[in-house]
This record gives C-alpha cells, sequence and structure tokens, in this order.
C-alpha cells in the first residue's frame, strides 16, 4: 500500500525550507546510528533549525487532508531533513518497528518520505522500494510525498549529480493493520465521492458502518 500525494508543501514553504538548511549546519547521518554501514547520508543538525524545519513540515502533514484521510495518523515523529550528495546512498534495509519520540515510544507503520528538491537539480537518488520480487522506484516533485509500508525493504540509489533534500517522518496510524487501513481508505473514499447520490437512508447506513469499523478497528489509547 503506497501513496504518493503531491502538493503537500507550498512554494513560500519549500522556499523557507531551503532557506534554513542553507544556513543550517549538517553532520555524518551514522550519528543516530555509528554502527550502520549501508546509511551513507548526511542529517541537519542544528537545533533551532531543526526545530523550525520540522515545525513547517508536521503542520503541513497534519493540514493535508490526502494525508490524514489515508495515514490515520496517531503520532508523527518531528520530520527530518537530510541530504544526499554525489556517491551518497542509504543501502537496503527496513526501519525499526518502534522509536524513541520524547517520553513516548512510537510504533512505526508507515514511513514518509517529503520531496524538497526540484527534479532537475539532482539525478539518481531515488527511493526504491523492494516488494518480493518486484520493486518500486519514485523520484517525485519537490512538495510531495511518498507514503510506504515500515514493514518493506528500501533504499535510496546513489546520487549521481547535485543535491537530494528530502524530510524524513514515520507515523504511527489508529489503524495499525495495514488491510483494514487500505479497506477504511477506501470505503470512506468511496462513501466521499458517491454519498451525494445515494439516497439519505443509505448514505446514513454506510456512515455508520464507516464509523463503526474505526470504532472497532482503532487504537484507543
Amino acid at each position: 500500500m503506497f501513496k504518493q500525494i503531491d502538493g503537500v508543501l507550498s512554494p513560500a514553504q519549500l522556499t523557507e525550507l531551503h532557506r534554513i538548511a542553507d544556513n543550517a549546519r549538517f553532520v555524518d547521518g551514522r550519528i543516530s546510528n555509528p554502527h550502520n554501514a549501508a546509511k551513507q547520508n548526511l542529517h541537519i543538525n542544528d537545533q533551532q533549525a531543526q526545530q523550525r524545519s520540522s515545525q513547517i513540515m508536521a503542520e503541513a502533514l497534519y493540514a493535508h487532508e490526502e494525508f490524514r484521510n489515508y495515514a490515520f495518523p496517531k503520532v508523527i515523529a518531528p520530520p527530518l531533513i537530510t541530504a544526499y550528495r554525489p556517491g551518497m546512498r542509504y543501502g537496503l534495509h527496513a526501519d525499526a518497528a518502534f522509536m524513541q519520540i520524547g517520553p513516548r515510544r512510537l510504533r512505526s507503520d508507515l514511513s514518509c518520505t517529503i520531496f524538497l528538491s526540484p527534479l532537475d537539480s539532482y539525478e539518481g537518488g531515488a527511493l526504491r522500494i523492494q516488494l518480493g520480487s518486484h520493486e518500486v522506484l519514485v523520484r517525485a516533485p519537490a512538495g510531495s510525498l511518498i507514503l510506504y509500508p515500515s514493514t518493506t525493504l528500501h533504499e535510496v540509489t546513489p546520487v549521481t549529480r547535485g543535491e537530494r533534500r528530502v524530510g524524513l517522518t514515520f507515523i504511527e496510524s489508529r489503524i495499525a493493520d495495514p488491510e483494514r487501513r487500505e479497506w477504511l481508505y477506501e470505503l470512506n473514499e468511496v462513501a466521499a465521492l458517491e454519498g451525494l447520490g445515494m439516497s439519505p437512508e443509505n448514505f446514513m447506513r454506510l456512515q455508520r458502518v464507516q464509523q463503526n469499523l474505526l470504532r472497532a478497528w482503532s487504537d484507543h489509547d
């Protein structure tokens, strides 16, 4: 279950995020996991810049209806700006099941890459998601994002020109089971698209099913 959503960040937000990144200090991404030989990238490492950039991206996510409808977010990890320069990559890996976010642990149900760099400003740097013997390759426009299951094996292919900047975050969904999350998303989409054409009685019945499935399948804490 993958979802690309375009236009999550406005041009003004993208400009501000690049201004922050241009003036921030970056460090070796392995500072968060020194033993991860697959990780070859840079992380923003400036508290003020990190807080401001994270706030911009998080607010954009929470404000975007399609993102909310698809992810059913319960907790979103503070998005982190990551940079890949020529020769850098992130080898095939799986994301950690749990991550410490302040005083609580976040269960990573969905991984999210927010694309910040224009496609023509760099080459390579595709997000490759492995699905058995098949793969999905993603290079998306600046301001868009891709959501994908954190359970998948994935990598970032080597950047060969320019700089690939992205925001990375992880989502704990209110619907932990990915199949149930997909079913409820599809049901909600059909209701939104076709509901006005239904009789009021049948639309009310459909809404009852939607709300009761959400109630039955959601995390309650």
